[in-house]
């Protein structure tokens, strides 16, 4: 079998737009093309053994024992790694009956701007914001990363400050251009996200980034860091604004979830969803935008008193103006526009029935 980097090289050439590198014994090598999985053909090449993908595992590994640990008592563990000059990768290897597997994301070499993401050039104004929570939420390859990077990269332009990010681990590397940039990487820089994230506020920051707020404990260091004057950007695996609103006060107690609810009104700036939709007429997505910003009307949907989505979705609706916008109503341009099939827009909706209703002048 050929080395390593060698098949991921070639993996990487075999097609344009490779999102993940799929390796799974008794499957050849696969890459993930806008939602879809392609095996990758090459002379010689052969479904890989459980040995294959053993050593491929050990090769992105390396020596760090940290992740060995993980891998062994977890059963999964993760990694980046890098192709010099050609990709960076975020590597989660795991168990499954009893080998490895390995998922590997492709992370650009360079960092993208807002306007080659295909979102709204607005949101450059979160840049701006000097205190508070900026959360970017979505299902799993939505792009949530690469608009963190393109915002943080924003506040690396624009401002002389102090960034301090807390990974799992590195993806986007981020140079010294105004701001002073500190990436740190769980399991190699810090043993863990809550460790750093204490640390951090020691360490003088302005802009904390956290990867993904996984926990109680690491949402309750996040509402700590932006009600004592830090700006935190972080995501959500949620799959819009008012779930990503439920998501956070659900992860705590129900007796601390009203206190919780009026902290984060008070904290939270804006939450940014993601979807990416399949287009019409290629075999390329387009990116599906929610913008949720706190003002008089959401933050009195957020506050103590209770929450209710259909209030944030009103809310959205009626904060235009501002720059918010929902789901639905942007399926529905896309739509119209000739861009997205009908069909395809009424399975990427919050609410299809109504969304269905509102284009029913569109269908006939």
């Amino acid at each position: 079998m050929v080395a390593t980097h060698d098949l991921l090289a070639a993996m990487l050439r075999a097609t344009a737009q490779v999102s993940d590198l799929i390796f799974s014994p008794g499957r050849l090598p696969q890459v993930e093309v806008n939602g879809q999985l392609i095996a990758v053909q090459a002379p010689g090449q052969r479904p890989l053994s459980a040995d294959d993908t053993r050593r491929i595992a050990s090769d992105l590994i390396g020596n760090n024992k940290q992740a060995i640990t993980m891998l062994r008592e977890q059963g999964y563990c993760d990694v980046s790694y890098g192709l010099p000059g050609i990709a960076r990768f975020r590597v989660n290897v795991f168990i499954q009956r009893g080998s490895c597997a390995v998922v590997m994301r492709v992370i650009p070499t360079v960092i993208p701007d807002l306007a080659l993401l295909g979102l709204p050039p607005h949101l450059g104004e979160l840049a701006n914001l000097r205190d508070g929570i900026v959360l970017v939420t979505g299902p799993r390859g939505s792009g949530k990363s690469s608009t963190l990077a393109a915002l943080l990269d924003l506040i690396n332009q624009q401002r002389t400050c102090h960034i301090i990010t807390i990974e799992d681990p590195i993806e986007f590397l981020h140079n010294h251009k105004r701001a002073t940039v500190h990436q740190r990487e769980l399991h190699s820089d810090t043993p863990s996200l809550a460790l750093a994230l204490r640390a951090a506020l020691r360490q003088a920051p302005n802009v904390i980034l956290v990867g993904e707020l996984r926990d109680r404990e690491t949402m309750e260091m996040v509402l700590d860091a932006a009600e004592t004057g830090h700006l935190v950007l972080s995501s959500l695996n949620t799959v819009d604004a008012a779930k990503t609103v439920e998501r956070f006060v659900g992860a705590f107690s129900v007796p601390e979830q009203a206190a919780v609810r009026d902290r984060l009104a008070k904290t939270l700036r804006c939450i940014v969803s993601q979807r990416l939709i399949p287009r019409k007429d290629t075999a390329t997505r387009v990116a599906v935008v929610e913008i949720l910003k706190v003002n008089p009307l959401s933050l009195g949907c957020m506050d103590a008193n209770g929450l209710s989505s259909q209030s944030l979705l009103q809310a959205m609706k009626e904060g235009t103006s501002e720059g918010m916008q929902h789901f639905d109503r942007e399926i529905e341009k896309l739509v119209r526009a000739g861009i997205v099939d009908l069909d395809t827009g009424m399975m990427y909706a919050t609410d299809p029935q109504e969304l269905r209703q509102t284009l029913s002048d569109f269908r006939s």
